[in-house]
This record gives structure tokens, C-alpha cells and sequence, in this order.
């Protein structure tokens, strides 16, 4: 985990001259705006986002207090496409491909907290829309996802919509039923 400054020109200082602005750009960690090119992610946590091969490619940002939004990731870039990507996959394969099973859950801190916690299984789809790319992508290492997120109001809706689109994968679905108010987070 790291941490962005809450400035609008740390990363661009410490990276600039290294990588160049305009890569920093291309890779969604700097933003051209009208005034110019500031830092895409201030005062967030940052979860590092890794490929299977355990490369970094991507960041997801959660904002301390009521800053929004809450979460932020990186932008679609040569190396990452959102949509085609669970996190903490490349953590998570081998342990998921054994169990021929994954836990599904909505967020960084479930996957890290349910890893912790010996379910080496965990993935996120990084928010709540689970894609087609992201089920066939599962797909190719388990027969089976157990849908694991919020018991809210969104995570209820979602949980329906994700099983649809498990199931045209050709996988098997289970939703785990949560306490309310309960997530996978604070259930470990």
C-alpha cells in the first residue's frame, strides 16, 4: 500500500524528469487539464494494481474522509483496462485454481483482509459492475465464484446482476449471505 500526498504536483515532481510527463499521462497517473497537468490521485491510499504476472499497471485511490469520489482508479491506458481485470488475481490464482472456487468480493480491503485471514482465494472486480472480460477471465482458472459483497442496497443489485453474468461464463455461482451491515472486511 502507499500513500498520494494531498498536493496537486508531488508525483508530477518526483516522477516528471525520470519517466517524462507525458508517459505519466498516457499511464493515467498524471491528468492534462485546462490549467495544466497535476496528479491524478491526492490524499488517497493507494492500492497498487498488479497484472498475473505480479507487474504493477494500474492504482486505486480511496479518499480519506468525504472527499469523492471515495474510490478512483486509474484511467484505461495501454497496460490496464478495468474491465478486464480483478484484483489481487495474481495473488489469488494459484489458491483458486486449487479450490476450483474464488471469492468475490467489492473491495481492495476485503481481498487484502480475507488474504490475511488464510482465504487466499479473494478477488475483486474493483466496484460492484462485474464485466463479461473480468467473468471469462475467472473463468479460466475456477469453476465456481462465490459472490461475496456488501449486503447493502448496491451490493444486493449487484450480486444479482454478477450472477448473470457468471453464469454466460459457464460458471457455477453462490452468493454468500451476509449479516446486514456486515461486508467480508469487517466479518474477519
Amino acid at each position: 500500500l502507499g500513500y498520494a500526498l494531498p498536493g496537486w504536483d508531488h508525483a508530477k515532481r518526483a516522477f516528471g524528469a525520470r519517466y517524462g510527463i507525458e508517459k505519466l499521462v498516457e499511464l493515467g497517473v498524471l491528468v492534462e487539464g485546462e490549467k495544466g497537468t497535476y496528479d491524478r490521485f491526492r490524499d488517497r491510499t493507494i492500492f497498487p494494481i498488479y497484472d498475473l504476472s505480479g507487474r504493477p499497471i494500474a492504482f486505486g485511490g480511496r479518499a480519506f474522509g468525504d472527499e469523492q469520489p471515495k474510490y478512483l482508479n486509474s484511467p484505461t491506458t495501454p497496460l490496464f483496462d478495468k474491465g478486464r481485470m480483478l484484483y489481487g488475481l495474481s495473488w489469488a490464482r494459484d489458491a483458486a485454481r486449487q479450490a476450483k472456487a474464488a471469492v468475490l468480493v467489492e473491495g481492495y480491503t476485503d481481498v487484502l483482509t480475507l488474504h490475511q485471514a488464510g482465504i487466499e482465494n479473494a478477488v475483486c472486480s474493483m466496484g460492484t459492475a462485474l464485466t463479461q472480460g473480468q467473468a471469462d477471465l475467472l473463468g479460466r482458472f475456477v469453476e465456481e465464484v462465490v459472490i461475496a459483497y456488501d449486503r447493502d442496497a448496491a451490493g444486493s443489485a449487484a450480486s444479482v446482476r454478477g450472477m448473470q453474468v457468471l453464469r454466460d461464463s459457464g460458471l457455477s455461482v453462490r452468493v454468500a449471505q451476509l449479516a446486514q451491515g456486515e461486508d467480508p472486511d469487517s466479518l474477519v
